[in-house]
């Protein structure tokens, strides 16, 4: 579970800040509102680096069928769907902030129907079994059910040997954020993330977790599992 950021001994945030925090956690776990078109554009500036390492290691091919869950304000998308002009793009999105967000700009490829987004649920995707070559998920494993139905539903739309990336901040990291706090985020660490894939019904030799330094002293995992 996710380990609360708390000030040191004898120190006390001003009285304001913890609020302020709850309400960026849960924000960041569901954008709505005029804050939430705010951070969601701000999700797009701290997830440029995440993004390129995720996309690096799904290494998706011109005419692959691609899926990001959980693609915010759609930065992902549309780096998705150039490294796929022959391809599709799909997406799916809990908070409707971010499908308009997202929508605007990727109105173009939407429009000529590379790209589709959909609102809806991690734990139930509109889509057949085996519908795509590769899965994304940056920085959204935090939010996802402790039964782990959304795992399980990424491995039920990957074809046989497609591949799905999950991209988390280190828990290390993580624990000195005062807005991921427990009651908004589930953190990890290379094991747990590991654990919560094979939970999701992937197979344990399928799975490769790699840390990487990223700027500001972030800790960053990007875990692939393969479909059997």
């Amino acid at each position: 579970m996710a380990e609360d950021a708390r000030p040191v001994a004898g120190a006390s945030w001003p009285a304001p800040l913890p609020r302020l925090w709850h309400w960026l956690g849960r924000q960041l776990a569901h954008p709505e509102g005029g804050g939430g078109a705010l951070v969601g554009r701000a999700m797009s500036l701290a997830n440029r680096a995440p993004y390129r390492l995720a996309i690096e290691a799904l290494r998706p091919a011109q005419r692959d069928r691609v899926l990001e869950v959980g693609f915010g304000p759609g930065a992902g998308i549309a780096a998705l769907a150039e490294c796929v002009p022959g391809g599709h793009v799909a997406g799916i999105e809990g908070s409707p902030a971010m499908l308009r967000l997202a929508a605007a700009r990727n109105s173009g490829a939407v429009a000529g129907g590379q790209v589709e987004l959909k609102e809806g649920d991690f734990r139930d995707l509109p889509w057949a079994d085996a519908s795509f070559e590769g899965v994304l998920a940056v920085n959204v494993a935090y939010f996802f059910d402790a039964a782990g139905l959304a795992v399980s539903e990424i491995r039920r739309v990957l074809k046989p040997g497609g591949r799905a990336v999950l991209y988390v901040t280190d828990r290390s990291t993580m624990a000195r954020w005062p807005f991921a706090g427990a009651d908004t985020h589930v953190t990890y660490d290379a094991a747990g993330l590991r654990r919560l894939l094979i939970e999701g019904g992937f197979r344990d030799a399928d799975i490769r977790v790699v840390a990487h330094r990223l700027p500001f002293g972030v800790e960053g995992l990007v875990a692939v599992a393969r479909a059997a």
